[in-house]
C-alpha cells in the first residue's frame, strides 16, 4: 500500500511516498493498568471478549490502510478510534495520525475480524519522530465525532497513557524502530460519554510545544446489510 505524507521542513513541506506491505494494531497499549482496565470495560460493555495479554498485536491487511475521506461500511455498527500511526522510510521513524475503524457488532464475536473487515484512515501529513520524542508525553491525540448535527468530542487524552512508540516497536519486532515497510497503530485514550458510532470523525495529534497539529476528517457512508 503506497501513503503519500507531506513532512513540514524549514523551507515549507517535502514530499514522503511511503510503500507499506505489514501493518499491525497494538491493542491494549496503556502504561496504566487501571487506564487499560477501563477500557477493557467500555468494550466489555458492548459484548468485547477481554484480551489473552496486553499489549496484543493483531495483524492487518496493508491494504485496509487509506487517505480517502470516505469509507463505505456494511450496516450502522462501526466507529473510530484516533491513534498515533508510526511507520520507518529510509532507516527513518515518522509519526503521522490513524483511526483504529472497528465494527462493534463483529467485534463481540472476533476482535481481529472486526478490526480486518474496516479500513483504516490515514492522514496526509507525518512528523519525524525525532522531532517529538523530546516531549512525547505531552502530545496530544483528540477525536470528535458528529452527533444530531454538531460536533463533540468523542476522545482526549495526552500520549503519557500509552505506552511509548518504540517500546511498542521492541515489544513486537525486538527492536526500537520498525523496520521500513512496516506501520504500527499505536493505541488509544478512553472515549467521552461511551463507545457509539457516527457517520463523520474528526482526529488530531496536538504538539502545543511546538505549536502545530496534525488533522484529518472522514465521512462514513452505511451500506445496506442484505440477506
Amino acid at each position: 500500500m503506497l501513503l503519500s505524507f507531506s513532512i513540514p521542513t524549514a523551507g515549507g513541506a517535502a514530499a514522503l511516498d511511503v510503500a507499506i506491505d505489514h501493518f499491525v494494531i497494538a491493542g491494549w497499549a496503556g502504561r496504566d493498568h487501571a487506564a487499560i482496565e477501563h477500557h477493557i470495560e467500555e468494550l466489555a460493555a458492548i459484548g468485547v471478549p477481554r484480551p489473552t495479554a496486553v499489549p496484543l498485536f493483531y495483524r492487518v491487511a496493508a491494504n485496509q490502510l487509506t487517505q480517502e475521506n470516505c469509507l463505505q461500511m456494511v450496516g450502522p455498527d462501526s466507529s473510530g478510534e484516533v491513534e498515533v500511526l508510526l511507520f520507518s522510510h529510509a532507516g527513518r521513524s515518522y509519526v503521522s495520525l490513524t483511526s483504529d475503524h472497528t465494527d462493534r457488532k463483529l467485534e463481540s464475536h472476533s476482535v481481529a475480524l472486526s478490526k480486518q473487515l474496516c479500513a483504516k484512515p490515514v492522514a496526509r501529513e507525518a512528523w519525524p519522530l525525532d522531532e517529538v520524542l523530546p516531549h512525547w508525553d505531552s502530545l496530544r491525540i483528540v477525536s470528535t465525532i458528529t452527533e444530531d448535527g454538531r460536533e463533540v468530542e468523542y476522545q482526549n487524552g495526552t500520549l503519557d497513557s500509552l505506552r511509548e512508540v518504540r517500546d511498542l516497536a521492541l515489544r513486537h519486532t525486538g527492536q526500537p524502530q520498525l523496520p521500513d515497510g512496516m506501520a504500527m497503530s499505536c493505541g488509544t485514550v478512553p472515549v467521552i460519554g461511551g463507545i457509539r458510532p457516527a457517520t463523520s470523525f474528526g482526529m488530531m495529534l496536538v504538539d502545543e510545544r511546538l505549536g502545530r497539529r496534525l488533522a484529518h476528517r472522514y465521512t462514513v457512508e452505511c451500506l445496506p446489510v442484505v440477506a
